[in-house]
């Protein structure tokens, strides 16, 4: 008789992972180095220690280091919400009538309802160490801005939060949580910085992007005694803490000899699905798994699948390092889907690099079809996810149904990076049927395009 796989695979306390795992030291073509944007040369650890933590830094630019200890104040951190469960979609599967089984890493369990605490922890623990009192970032639908108030308000650091203007209206109780952590919330852009006064000059009505809110915190950060300026994705650090995730999936499916046949997530700037797939892409390196790998974006921000593999700026005002990665220009402003943390001008230079070499396929998908699969996923498997995740569902579902077609046996694992009650106001929408899809036309394409730096792209 077969063995019956459990609903929920736990691991204990002593299983939780000890160490990061860095794809980069594995990858034989390993991304391009990040450039400073005056002289062109690669970023040294000074250039960087002005805007972000000295250990983040190390961290960043560490592409030979496969494994990098977790210290025990951090594990303290993560002991309060990790390990995390990897649930068997049992009740997906019957509904679906597929062959397949389906996996997902269910990231949701903590507070802020998301994986974004996994970096935001130890951000916040480095920031302490290095002896300073304060940080400043950006959020986009407010996962990261929570997670990040809540690491501050356990270490004990002040924070700023740059929210987005379009998600600060839409999700209006994700800015409560942060207050009630403490965090000042300031929708963006704003006239409190000369970022985002210039953004407001050029487009009073803007809703706002990623690339805007960035360019308002680190502007605040490098203009603060003692203040630092911390990134929720698109950065090689954020992967890196990430990969708890993937190496937690891994030891659950090695606990009972499942090898996924596909590994699925949502992508924005990457970091739930850098940190997913990094134990899992190794293996495949080294030729020990033979996977596919999807990355799954929305349509309405499509960096992978119809971005340029191109030197660009990370935010708006052009005052970050130049990274090579998957754009659609720094001055790209995508529309106000629902799904605010995917909406990224770029992709983090490790993902994009794998994209290129074709180790990892993309995926596009429009915002009604994700919340068609959204609530069918609910409807079954009783979480309400978040419209980041359902990217990840939708994708899913398609293969345990070309599965269910071609009459294959599959494992399919994806990562669930959230819950959806902060975006009831998207649900509502849909269940009123006025959840539109804005699919960027090629001439909006060229207008981002046009914002990529002219410089040299063979450096």
């Amino acid at each position: 008789m077969a063995q019956k796989i459990p609903t929920r695979i736990y691991l204990s306390e002593d299983e939780m992972p000890k160490y990061w795992y860095n794809i980069r030291a594995v990858m034989k073509n390993k991304p391009d180095p990040i450039l400073h944007p005056g002289t062109l040369n690669p970023v040294t650890q000074a250039d960087m220690e002005h805007i972000f933590c000295k250990e983040a830094v190390r961290q960043e630019l560490d592409d030979g280091t496969p494994l990098i200890p977790i210290p025990e104040g951090i594990q303290d951190f993560y002991r309060a919400y990790r390990p995390s469960a990897l649930i068997r979609a049992y009740y997906l599967e019957k509904a679906l009538g597929t062959p397949a089984e389906i996996y997902y890493k269910f990231e949701g369990t903590n507070t802020s309802g998301s994986h974004k605490l996994n970096s935001a922890g130890p951000q916040a623990y480095y920031a302490r160490e290095e002896g300073l009192t304060s940080l400043t970032t950006e959020t986009g639908a407010g996962q990261w801005g929570t997670a990040m108030a809540m690491a501050c308000a356990f270490y004990g650091l002040d924070l700023t939060v740059y929210m987005v203007k379009v998600s600060s209206q839409q999700k209006p109780y994700r800015k409560a949580v942060m207050e009630t952590y403490g965090a000042g919330v300031i929708p963006s852009p704003s006239d409190t910085t000369e970022s985002g006064r210039k953004i407001l000059e050029t487009d009073p009505q803007t809703g706002g992007s990623l690339g805007c809110a960035i360019s308002e915190a680190v502007e605040t950060a490098v203009k603060t005694d003692k203040c630092r300026y911390v990134l929720g994705s698109v950065l090689n650090h954020v992967l890196l803490h990430q990969s708890v995730i993937g190496l937690e999936a891994k030891a659950a499916l090695d606990k009972y000899g499942i090898t996924p046949d596909i590994i699925i997530g949502c992508a924005g700037g990457g970091s739930n699905l850098g940190g997913l797939i990094a134990p899992f892409m190794g293996d495949k390196l080294s030729g020990a798994l033979d996977a596919r790998f999807i990355a799954v974006e929305p349509a309405s921000c499509p960096s992978f699948t119809r971005g340029r593999y191109a030197y660009d700026f990370g935010d708006t005002a052009k005052t970050t390092p130049l990274i090579r990665m998957q754009t659609l220009g720094n001055g790209f402003i995508p529309s106000s889907n629902h799904a605010g943390g995917l909406r990224y001008h770029g992709m983090n230079p490790v993902l994009s690099r794998l994209y290129k070499d074709g180790l990892l396929e993309a995926r596009a998908e429009i915002q009604t079809d994700v919340f068609d699969a959204a609530v069918q996923f609910m409807k079954v498997e009783g979480i309400l996810p978040a419209p980041e995740s359902s990217h990840a569902i939708k994708a899913a579902i398609d293969e345990a149904l070309a599965c269910k077609k071609n009459g294959e046996k599959k494992v399919i694992l994806f990562g669930l990076t959230g819950t959806g009650y902060f975006d009831l106001s998207a649900y509502m929408a849909y269940n009123d049927k006025t959840l539109t899809d804005r699919v960027p036309t090629d001439a909006e394409l060229e207008k981002g395009f046009s914002t990529i730096p002219a410089i040299p792209q063979n450096i």
